[in-house]
């Protein structure tokens, strides 16, 4: 019976000691808020004063808006979501060199941007993460950045000084270094480089060569759009990836862009070009989730139409983070904690009990005496006998006189 005590007792202290490091976690210290304000990087900080052998002219110009970046196109900057830039003229032993820089919020924003600039034809350089350049001009994009150079003269070193600037701009980090999803679903077979054109917003889509119009993709419901040209066997071949937010919305405006391909010369607004110089039996719509997709061209119907085809929306399912625990449910495992400890303790002892208890008894009934001890005839017996009595010997009057 000690052993079970003891054992209850222990398990009674891991118990209380559980409960008191159960609620030191669930009470944590609160940590002060802290407010983390952006601001918007320096005309110096985007343009090194020089590199490979150029030198600033000028003081860069900041550009703080998007009509001082490129008036002409200051909508489409907006939708890629512009920022700030910097512009400055460098020299170099009587050469010149523009470069205008231009910051967006994410990495969607840059790779539209200069998806957006970048003209079908132009050959790719390896600069950044992805450049083209046409004659003296060249073009690429890096992180959130998108860089516009301009030379007097092209030279056979300028493609590596554009790659030493490239590693001065930082790289973009967490959220904002994802590129746009709507790319993965492009097929890569018969895909001509240097075609893709992504868009966040109507006056994008309508510079980079959509097929269709502005109005009919649906940008105010958060849509965005890819499109890319194939060199098919049978022709060329143009496809539109459209982007929704959900599937019924993309269900929604399938039906609108089915019927507006079937209005032919009647429909409103009047087909674009792209669509007019198209053969109509190749023209396609097709949905799968959240996507639909056109595919234009001159391209024969089976080979168009198996290009449509070739885009399939597979929905990953990812486990979201939910709310953190409430009071309630810690307290709750805190004595759900307890309970277990108790009843563990508590099965503990009684093993231990019967484990000694049956041990003692096997040893009893080895040595020839009952299981229990209560059957034990013991008692303490006190004699009271004088020592010569106790000893067995005579007293004085037992011995014979003479």
């Amino acid at each position: 019976m000690r052993w079970i005590a003891s054992a209850v007792w222990a398990a009674a202290l891991m118990a209380s000691g559980y409960a008191v490091s159960q609620t030191a976690q669930a009470k944590p210290a609160s940590a002060p808020t802290v407010q983390h304000i952006t601001l918007p990087a320096s005309p110096t900080a985007l343009l090194p004063d020089a590199f490979d052998g150029w030198v600033q002219a000028a003081p860069p110009q900041a550009l703080s808006d998007a009509a001082q970046a490129d008036a002409t196109q200051a909508a489409a900057l907006k939708e890629y979501g512009f920022t700030g830039g910097a512009q400055a003229t460098y020299k170099r032993e009587g050469e010149t060199l523009t470069v205008r820089v231009l910051r967006f919020q994410d990495v969607s924003g840059s790779y539209g941007a200069y998806s957006f600039y970048r003209q079908n034809g132009w050959p790719k350089e390896e600069i950044g993460a992805g450049a083209t350049s046409d004659k003296n001009r060249v073009l690429f994009w890096k992180g959130a950045t998108v860089v516009d150079a301009t030379f007097s003269q092209i030279g056979p070193m300028s493609a590596g000084e554009m790659r030493d600037l490239a590693k001065r701009l930082p790289q973009a980090e967490g959220n904002r270094a994802i590129l746009p999803p709507i790319l993965a679903f492009l097929p890569h077979n018969s895909l001509e480089g240097q075609t893709i054109h992504y868009a966040e917003g109507p006056s994008g889509y309508a510079g980079s060569g959509g097929v269709l119009p502005p109005q009919l993709v649906g940008f105010d419901m958060g849509a965005d759009a890819v499109t890319a040209s194939y060199g098919l066997s049978s022709g060329p071949a143009t496809l539109t990836i459209l982007n929704y937010p959900t599937p019924q919305m993309a269900a929604a405006q399938e039906n609108r862009i089915q019927a507006y391909l079937k209005a032919g010369s009647q429909a409103q607004p009047a087909w674009p070009k792209p669509l007019v110089d198209s053969d109509q039996a190749s023209l396609a719509v097709h949905r799968s989730g959240p996507l639909v997709t056109i595919v234009s061209g001159d391209a024969i119907p089976d080979e168009s139409h198996r290009l449509l085809e070739m885009v399939h929306f597979e929905a990953n399912l990812t486990v979201i983070p939910g709310e953190s625990e409430s009071e309630v449910a810690k307290t709750g495992q805190l004595l759900m904690g307890i309970a277990t400890l108790v009843i563990i303790g508590g099965g503990a002892a009684i093993l231990l009990g019967f484990f000694l208890g049956g041990g003692r008894a096997l040893y009893r009934v080895a040595r020839g005496k009952p299981v229990s001890s209560v059957y034990d005839e013991e008692f303490i017996r006190i004699d009271l006998r004088e020592p010569e009595e106790a000893s067995g010997s005579l007293s004085k009057e037992q011995y014979p006189k003479g």
